[in-house]
């Protein structure tokens, strides 16, 4: 399926839009924002920013002390931030499985693997780990938001994306996510009047 037409409807009032934020990282100390897939044609794109190097030196003494410590789920999350900032999504999903093995209720983690896979493009993987991270944390705004962005940009869902932002607005309406998810809804009501999508703020 041509995805061309996804990308015209809503490019100009939405890809700005996200440009700068693009589905990023959960951890509080606000690592650098994940780019979007450059293979996905309807994915919006990162500008002005590349891949932080791996610190492999930092990586063999993690890799260490997760091998002696088998039970240590923070070495491993440590490990998944370490290939996620560095675009190696692959191994960035490995270390965060581990370590949802052994923490599953992680969501920052959980949701940083969701993001991992979509940047693998395997946006169905990618929405069955959020719906993971929401069985967690059913408010979790970031996690909202980047089912948003996935459901729109993997899978060409304007509709259901609408949607889980509302439910962002509706349960985190004075989040840094939920300024994002409402000016993204705007462009969506702009752009494709024939969803029928109420304004914001009507019942």
């Amino acid at each position: 399926m041509s995805k061309d037409s996804l990308i015209v409807g809503v490019s100009g009032v939405f890809f700005g839009l996200l440009v700068g934020w693009i589905i990023g990282s959960q951890q509080g100390g606000g690592r650098p924002a994940a780019p979007a897939p450059a293979q996905a044609a309807s994915a919006p794109q990162q500008t002005g920013q590349q891949a932080a190097p791996v610190d492999e030196t930092r990586a063999s003494a993690l890799k260490l002390t997760a091998q002696q410590n088998p039970s240590d789920a923070a070495s491993r999350v440590e490990l998944g931030n370490l290939y996620f900032d560095a675009t190696r999504y692959p191994e960035a999903a490995q270390w965060y499985e581990q370590a949802l093995k052994l923490n599953a209720n992680d969501v920052n983690a959980s949701t940083d693997l969701g993001i991992a896979y979509y940047n693998m493009n395997d946006p169905d993987k990618a929405l069955a780990q959020f719906d993971k991270s929401l069985a967690v944390s059913p408010k979790h705004a970031k996690t909202l938001l980047n089912i948003g962005i996935v459901r729109a940009f993997g899978k060409q869902d304007l509709k259901g994306a609408a949607e889980i932002w509302q439910r962002l607005l509706d349960v985190a309406p004075t989040s840094e996510e939920a300024t994002v998810a409402r000016r993204g809804l705007d462009g969506i009501r702009s752009a494709h009047p024939e969803l029928g999508l109420k304004p914001q703020g009507s019942q």
